[in-house]
C-alpha cells in the first residue's frame, strides 16, 4: 500500500480539480460521532441562507449503514494510517467527510455502496469473513490487488474502480482538514505582512535601490 508521502500527490492533485468547493469537514480529536443537532451550520458570512439550509439538511440525513461506515473507516486508515506526524483518516474524520461527500453528490453513492458489497462478497468467498472481521494479512492480500490497476487482473475490475475512488475521496478528506493542511505544512494566506517586492524582481527592473 502506498503511504502518506505518495498520498500526498493524490489528494493536492484532487484539491486543485474544485471537487471540494464549498466542502469542508470537521476535525478534532474526539472520535464520537456528531450529532445532527451539534453538527449544524450556523450562518456565515459570504454563505447564502439556502446553502446553509441544504448542508444541514445532508448532515441530518444518513446514507451509509453501520457495517458500511465501519468498513469505510476501516479502509481509510489502511490508506492513511497514524504516523508520527499526525493522526489517521479517521483522526481527521474522513469517514464523516465520505458519507457527507455521497450525499452532497449523489452519482458517489452506487459506486460506494456496490464497491463495498464488491469487497465484502470477494472476502466472504475467498475467505469466509466480511472485510472487517479478515486478518489484516488477508486486508492487505485484496488492497495489494486492486490498489495498482495497471497491475490487477481483470477478474478484480470492479474492485479496482472502487477503491481508486476510496483512495481519492481519503485523501482529499484527509488533505482538506486541519489535520492534514497542518501535516503538509500549509499555512493558507497570511494577511498583513508585506514584505515589500522581492529584491530579484527590483534587480530585474534596474530598481534595486529605489526604496518603495
Amino acid at each position: 500500500m502506498n503511504r502518506r508521502e505518495s498520498l500526498k500527490a493524490i489528494g493536492l492533485g484532487t484539491l486543485t480539480t474544485g471537487f471540494l468547493v464549498g466542502v469542508g469537514c470537521k476535525t478534532g480529536d474526539k472520535k464520537e460521532p456528531e450529532t445532527a443537532e451539534a453538527g449544524k451550520q450556523e450562518a456565515v458570512p459570504g454563505r447564502q441562507p439556502e446553502e446553509i439550509e441544504r448542508e444541514n439538511k445532508l448532515k441530518a440525513e444518513k446514507y451509509f449503514d453501520e457495517h458500511e461506515m465501519a468498513t469505510i473507516t476501516l479502509l481509510a486508515d489502511l490508506i492513511i494510517p497514524k504516523d508520527e506526524h499526525s493522526g489517521s483518516a479517521s483522526d481527521a474524520k474522513v469517514p464523516e467527510f465520505i458519507e457527507f461527500i455521497v450525499k452532497d453528490i449523489p452519482s458517489h453513492k452506487l459506486p460506494m455502496r456496490g464497491g463495498l458489497k464488491w469487497v465484502d462478497i470477494y472476502c466472504l468467498n475467498h475467505y469466509g469473513n466480511p472485510f472487517i472481521k479478515c486478518s489484516a494479512k488477508q486486508q492487505t492480500e485484496l488492497l495489494d490487488q486492486i490498489a495498482y490497476p495497471y497491475e490487477a487482473k481483470p477478474e478484480v475490475a470492479q474492485g479496482v474502480k472502487f477503491f481508486n475512488l476510496m483512495r481519492d475521496l481519503t485523501a482529499s478528506g484527509f488533505w482538506s482538514s486541519e489535520m492534514g493542511t497542518k501535516d503538509i505544512g500549509y499555512a493558507g494566506n497570511a494577511p498583513n505582512k508585506w514584505t515589500g517586492v522581492p529584491a530579484d524582481v527590483l534587480k530585474q527592473y534596474g530598481m534595486e535601490n529605489v526604496r518603495i
